[in-house]
């Protein structure tokens, strides 16, 4: 299981908020206040909001009205794809299996196959969002609904995440979990786990 910012795509804030200022005709300094300093993003990604709600509360905030095709627009103008470890990913999917679990709302399971295009159809379906979920990394239960989709067991999976709060909720759920900033660390972790050609054999 892999997370999606900052692993398999460089994630700019700055963009986005520029990108969505630009759509409003606001300052991003206006846009991060509704979307971030006001808890907006947050409650999204953790489910208590749908997103009819919370795109009309985007919106209102920002003084223009936000479809899912803006918002959408705008997420991608702040995600940068990472292809070295598409790459990666690609090349161990023909023997394992291969997901995404996400703190992310609903709305990303739309973004996400524009922003990896090249891992699509081999992810379709395998998309996990905390918002969609209702309930974010590292909370436990999280791992417990993805580990239950994916029908695997927690000790026969690794999850890897750029965030080591999120590695440790994972091992405390019980999955095998390390911490995956770049391509290069991604590469390092899928040969310690065997997941590449040539690699030790895995740790149990």
């Amino acid at each position: 299981m892999l997370d999606f910012d900052g692993v398999l795509a460089h994630y700019s804030r700055p963009a986005r908020l520029a990108h969505l200022a630009r759509v409003a005709g606001c300052t991003p300094a206006r846009v991060s206040e509704i979307l971030f300093d006001s808890g907006l993003e947050r409650a999204y990604d953790s489910g208590t909001l749908d997103t009819a709600d919370y795109l009309q509360r985007l919106g209102a905030g920002i003084g223009i009205t936000i479809d899912a095709d803006a918002w959408i627009a705008a997420r991608v103008a702040g995600a940068q794809a990472d292809p070295v470890a598409m790459e990666l990913v690609a090349s161990i999917a023909s023997t394992v299996q291969v997901g995404v679990l996400t703190n992310n709302g609903a709305l990303m399971l739309d973004a996400i196959p524009r922003i990896v295009a090249p891992l699509f159809p081999m992810l379709e379906g395998r998309v996990l969002c905390s918002g969609v979920l209702r309930v974010r990394k590292p909370d436990r239960a999280i791992f417990e609904q993805a580990l239950a989709h994916f029908d695997v067991r927690a000790q026969d999976t690794l999850f890897v995440d750029d965030l080591f709060v999120n590695v440790q909720g994972a091992r405390a759920a019980g999955l095998h979990a390390d911490t995956v900033v770049d391509a290069r660390s991604m590469r390092t972790v899928f040969r310690r786990y065997g997941l590449l050609p040539g690699s030790p054999a895995p740790p149990v």
